[in-house]
């Protein structure tokens, strides 16, 4: 199934989510159909979907993934065939038409050099980071939503030497890499019926010779096995986490491993964070820019150095 078999089901924004510079396409409850593109979003007052038609449209492509969309289950988020993801609502938890977000990842192919030249980052904070991947050091994205944590974490993959095998684990898979020894596996935590969570996934990787872990996301008890990863000896791992700063991300983690472990006391979480973590670069969304603001260098006795920038180039 190709993507092409449900945009006659989404008319209205059918050329919206075949342009290469819109990277999300949102349509409001109030029908309203909103977009971004190159960082800035916008609404566009001229498309409308006729009375029922998108909700329409939804049913048919929830069907066609072997989905349900109705009354009694009114939330669908699916993977369509070219990655993109798409999340809806419909009543009664909204009203009174559907929301619907498509994200596209426009981003998919970037290079580093397509990095620097939208001023993600400068050129300096691009030769540390790739000599940081390519020596094994343990990295730490963090960011707002849509701030691009994913895009960076992408290229930064580049800098894998190819002979390495790398084991990726996501939610929804959005990561691209560009690598030969290559596992791709997606937690499958929206079943009734046994689900396999992110921290099942990392465990079972453990025994399949990574040289390289890359998860999506850390948000939950995984966040503990992958410390105890990152101590007995698999480097270069690559990851993200939400938060609003560098060491807001040190905070959060914390939290997030003391939550799997109940008996640990924040200084010892810091102290395994600490010995795990040796960079976490922050990326800041202002004024429709994206932007690594912050890149903290961390050592065993805590973060000894940390990198600021107000606007990267």
């Amino acid at each position: 199934m190709s993507f092409e078999i449900i945009l006659p089901f989404l008319k209205p924004i059918q050329h919206l989510l075949e342009a290469e510079t819109v990277s999300e396409v949102m349509v409001n409850p109030d029908s309203s159909v909103w977009i971004e593109e190159d960082g800035g979003i916008q609404l566009l007052p001229g498309i409308r979907f006729a009375d029922g038609a998108l909700l329409t449209g939804l049913e048919v492509i929830a069907n066609k993934f072997g989905k349900k969309l109705d009354a009694d289950s009114p939330i669908l988020n699916l993977r369509l065939p070219d990655g993109s993801r798409l999340a809806a609502m419909i009543p009664p938890v909204v009203h009174p038409s559907p929301l619907l977000t498509i994200r596209r990842f426009t981003s998919r192919n970037f290079a580093m050099n397509d990095l620097i030249k939208r001023k993600m980052l400068t050129p300096e904070q691009a030769v540390l980071l790739t000599s940081a991947v390519i020596r094994g050091d343990n990295i730490l994205i963090s960011g707002g939503t849509g701030t691009g944590k994913t895009t960076l974490l992408n290229v930064l993959a580049d800098a894998i030497p190819s002979e390495e095998r790398i084991l990726v684990i996501e939610d929804t898979a959005e990561l691209h890499l560009r690598k030969p020894h290559l596992v791709t596996q997606e937690a499958q935590t929206d079943t009734h019926r046994n689900p396999v969570t992110f921290d099942d996934l990392l465990k079972a990787s453990l025994r399949h010779h990574p040289e390289r872990i890359i998860l999506g996301e850390i948000r939950g008890i995984e966040a503990r096995t992958l410390l105890d990863s990152m101590n007995t000896g698999h480097r270069g791992t690559l990851t993200t986490i939400h938060a609003s700063s560098a060491k807001g991300a040190l905070r959060r983690l914390r939290s997030l491993v003391m939550r799997a472990t109940t008996q640990l006391t924040p200084q010892d979480a810091d102290a395994e964070i600490y010995q795990s973590i040796h960079c976490v670069t922050h990326i800041t969304r202002e004024h429709g820019l994206r932007f690594v603001s912050d890149i903290l260098h961390l050592n065993a006795a805590g973060y000894t150095t940390e990198d600021r920038c107000e606007v990267a180039g």
